[in-house]
């Protein structure tokens, strides 16, 4: 019950959004912190999982004169036996409270550690929470923030931190084997550390990691619209086919009719009113094995589907009702969900820049801080498909839409829409051609996101010994959580390949120092 609690109030935090690369940002799920206390294996008495630490990180690798900041982390060692790996993982765009879960055996990092008698690690991203070298967020201070600093966080915490468990200050790359983990765009930084830093982690687990940067991201909702129920896709497909048509023959009063029927009629731009339809399709990375028809997802599916009791066939009930059940659940249900008290335009427009959230440089705004790492270097725009496929979502989005919110959000640092550095970063970094070997790749055939990882539909990447790629029937980083190992016997299977993975390599790991 907690697992589909959580997924909601998550949904919830960002429902408020207007921007739709926010609305759909990579997430981890979160795992409650267990409520017994922890003993190490010589039944010693152990700091709660919460307990904050702080290493001294420098805040520019390429120039240490700097000086340092304060990088927080968290540390379990409740299964650490000396000789054992030490396990590493940052849950990347996301104030790191609330993450201590993933040191426990609850999670894919803990039940490495209680196999091969490890201790695992979380710690947090550079300008995300209360990790950040300034004590704001402009572009200036940003300029700081890029993959290529976020990996030398790593290796740097790796190879220099004294950990506080006893005997942690003999246990770096070299005395004790280190594993990094990652799901989403974490799960891309432990591909992209690896193949960057080759030899300063022994093994990688990279679950849904994006490696492959892609400006025009289409590709997200594929996945959304091969799955989800074709009665539902079909009636979607309908409603953004008609609103495509009537911008494309330019009839502003049928557009204005269709607004006013979801609600919507403030809505100035045309873009913002296609922006806030897609809305109800990012809630389906919020799904997992264990979240059941409650979530709203599928909320939203019912409304389209279920009319006196009875569901829809394949093809749906056609536009004129899709039109007014889609509608009725924007005015009865999603509006408020989205927006509460805030009108239309104030809620979902994204064109008056003086709104705090374009302006609001404070720290632990992680928004704020994604939304530079995506207008630089990763793109991953979610935006309209091209003409020959069926659309879900409407093809008058497309990436400049949202590059033109970067400007919005940084006019200091971009005087127009900026291109993504998409090239740059695949081949800086791999992208799909990784082939570092000891990295284990675990996806989800149901993630938004897989079209972005080496499981990506054409791709057709070899699943080797020395890099092996599985893929169960989940979500979103569905292989991190335990609990979905049980509700799912595709995922257990990736786990257990996992584990059986890491146990074969850490046998043949030699200490060098």
């Amino acid at each position: 019950m907690w697992a589909l609690t959580s997924l909601l109030l998550a949904g919830v935090a960002q429902a408020a959004i207007p921007n739709a690369m926010l609305r759909g940002m990579h997430s981890l799920p979160k795992i409650p912190v267990p409520e017994r206390f922890l003993t190490s294996s010589n039944g010693t008495a152990l700091p709660p999982i919460t307990t904050v630490y702080h290493f001294d990180q420098l805040i520019d690798h390429n120039n240490p004169d700097l000086g340092t900041f304060q990088q927080r982390y968290w540390m379990n060692w409740e299964f650490y036996e000396p000789g054992g790996p030490i396990i590493l993982m940052t849950p990347g765009e996301s104030n790191a409270d609330g993450f201590e879960g993933y040191t426990t055996n609850e999670s894919v990092n803990g039940l490495i550690a209680q196999q091969q008698n490890g201790a695992a690690i979380v710690i947090e991203h550079r300008f995300f929470g209360y990790s950040n070298p300034y004590d704001n967020l402009t572009s200036q201070s940003l300029a700081l923030l890029n993959i290529q600093q976020a990996i030398d966080d790593l290796v740097y915490f790796a190879t220099t931190a004294d950990l506080p468990m006893p005997g942690g200050d003999a246990v770096k790359p070299g005395q004790a084997p280190w594993i990094l983990i990652g799901g989403s765009y974490s799960g891309a930084l432990t591909s992209w550390t690896m193949v960057n830093k080759p030899g300063i982690f022994w093994a990688g687990y990279s679950s849904s990691g994006v490696v492959e940067a892609i400006t025009d991201y289409y590709d997200y909702f594929t996945p959304i619209r091969n799955h989800m129920p074709q009665n539902c896709s079909s009636d979607v497909e309908a409603v953004i086919f008609y609103l495509d048509y009537m911008y494309a023959v330019g009839d502003t009063a049928g557009i204005q009719t269709l607004k006013e029927a979801f609600g919507l009629g403030d809505v100035v731009r045309v873009e913002d009113f296609a922006t806030a339809l897609q809305d109800n399709l990012f809630d389906w990375q919020d799904l997992q094995p264990t979240v059941g028809p409650g979530s709203m997802f599928f909320q939203f599916c019912d409304a389209l589907e279920v009319k006196n009791g009875v569901s829809a066939g394949p093809e749906g009930w056609g536009l004129e009702n899709a039109i007014y059940s889609w509608g009725n659940f924007w005015n009865t249900t999603y509006y408020d969900y989205v927006c509460g008290s805030e009108d239309a335009e104030t809620c979902l427009g994204t064109y008056d820049t003086s709104q705090s959230y374009w302006t609001n440089a404070t720290v632990n705004n992680a928004n704020r801080s994604w939304f530079w790492i995506v207008c630089n270097q990763v793109g991953w725009y979610q935006v309209g498909p091209p003409e020959c496929e069926p659309a879900i979502v409407s093809r008058i989005l497309q990436p400049v839409y949202q590059q033109r919110q970067c400007v919005n959000m940084f006019p200091e640092a971009f005087t127009c829409p900026p291109e993504p550095t998409t090239e740059e970063t695949n081949a800086m970094y791999g992208g799909w051609d990784v082939s570092i070997p000891r990295l284990f790749f675990a996806n989800g055939l149901r993630d938004p996101w897989r079209e972005a990882t080496v499981s990506a539909d054409g791709l057709n990447k070899p699943n080797t010994t020395s890099r092996p790629i599985y893929e169960g029937d989940g979500f979103h980083c569905t292989d991190l959580l335990v609990q979905n190992a049980v509700a799912d016997p595709t995922v257990a299977a990736v786990q257990e390949a996992g584990l059986m993975y890491m146990k074969e390599w850490l046998a043949e790991w030699k200490p060098s120092a």
